[in-house]
């Protein structure tokens, strides 16, 4: 998934369809010169809709298509007829996209669902035709509704990438790094901080067929919450991973340190992310000796832990079965 190609929030101007009008028409035939009234009534207007769609991973899409427009309702005929409804127009996005309200930031609603539809405008109702006003003191209204407009309004579709394992760490704690290892994923690795730009996914495999999706988040700094670094932007990606696996290298200064930073940045942002699952990754581990580990294991924190390493491959397995494990029980 290149760089330059995924999107992640996108602003949209939406008019659904307008109803169409309701008939005033009276019957009037041959051997029928003053018949009652016949008008039908008006078609709904088109709404605009959000469908899920599990094979995108980005709002890339609708990057450069931001006005988006239903169709009208046409107007109710004679005889009773109804109008025709309005061109519905349907936006594929991906799963956890969220769509809010531009001028208040209101969530509506979130699709999380292959194939899942939500009506983010609404078409105008059609307007009512004549037949619908006779009365006994009134059997010849010579008037119908006027159809209803439809929603006009900005939203904001934000997405928030569904996986099950979010690599939470400092820029260049080897996330990416391990992502490449564990998976046919092909993130951007160099030695530089913020190295990765945006999310990457990648599928591991598993024994027996199995696999699990894992998301490498942009590295966070201490104030990320506050907007600095990459800030918030990439935070809320992590809200949808089903369990956080931090990624603190070997050679850090001090890991329990670095560990509780990232624990507190994710805390501000969201208490509620404290209440995951978590495993610890040392990365790196290779330039460290038995001696080492045993010393440093007397000082990490008491969740799931395991040294690896990227190059060499160590503890790879014993990572996959840690997780595996955490996903399932």
């Amino acid at each position: 998934m290149p760089g330059s190609n995924f999107v992640d929030y996108v602003k949209i101007y939406c008019r659904a369809g307008n109803g169409g009008a309701g008939s005033a028409h009276l019957r009037r035939e041959k051997f029928i010169p003053k018949g009652g009234p016949d008008g039908g009534d008006g078609g709904r207007g088109g709404h605009i809709i959000l469908r899920g769609n599990s094979q995108l991973w980005t709002l890339l899409h609708l990057k450069y298509h931001r006005h988006i427009f239903a169709g009208n309702g046409e107007p109710g005929g004679q005889q009773q007829s109804t109008g025709a409804s309005g061109d519905d127009k349907v936006i594929e996005v991906p799963l956890g996209t969220i769509a809010k309200k531009e001028s208040t930031g209101e969530v509506l609603f979130e699709i999380t669902g292959d194939k899942e539809v939500k009506v983010l405008a609404a078409g105008g109702r059609g307007g009512l035709g004549n037949t619908h006003f006779k009365s006994p003191t009134n059997q010849t209204p010579r008037y119908a509704q006027p159809g209803e407009e439809g929603v006009e309004d900005t939203f904001i579709l934000e997405l928030k990438l569904l996986a099950d394992v979010g690599l939470v760490g400092f820029p260049n704690a080897g996330k990416s790094t391990l992502l490449s290892v564990v998976s046919a994923a092909k993130p951007k690795i160099a030695d530089y901080p913020f190295t990765t730009l945006v999310p990457n996914l990648g599928i591991v495999r598993y024994r027996d067929d199995k696999s699990f999706v894992m998301a490498d988040i942009p590295g966070l700094i201490e104030g990320a919450h506050e907007g600095r670094g990459l800030g918030i932007r990439f935070l809320r990606h992590i809200e949808r991973n089903s369990i956080l696996l931090f990624v603190v290298p070997a050679d850090s200064k001090d890991i329990l340190q670095e560990y509780e930073i990232l624990l507190n940045e994710l805390k501000m942002f969201n208490p509620e992310l404290l209440d995951k699952k978590r495993v610890l990754a040392i990365s790196k581990s290779d330039l460290l000796d038995d001696e080492l580990k045993s010393e440093m294991r007397r000082e990490l924190p008491d969740v799931s832990r395991v040294f690896i390493s990227s190059v060499t491959g160590e503890g790879i397995a014993t990572l996959k079965d840690m997780i595996w494990k955490v996903l399932n029980y």
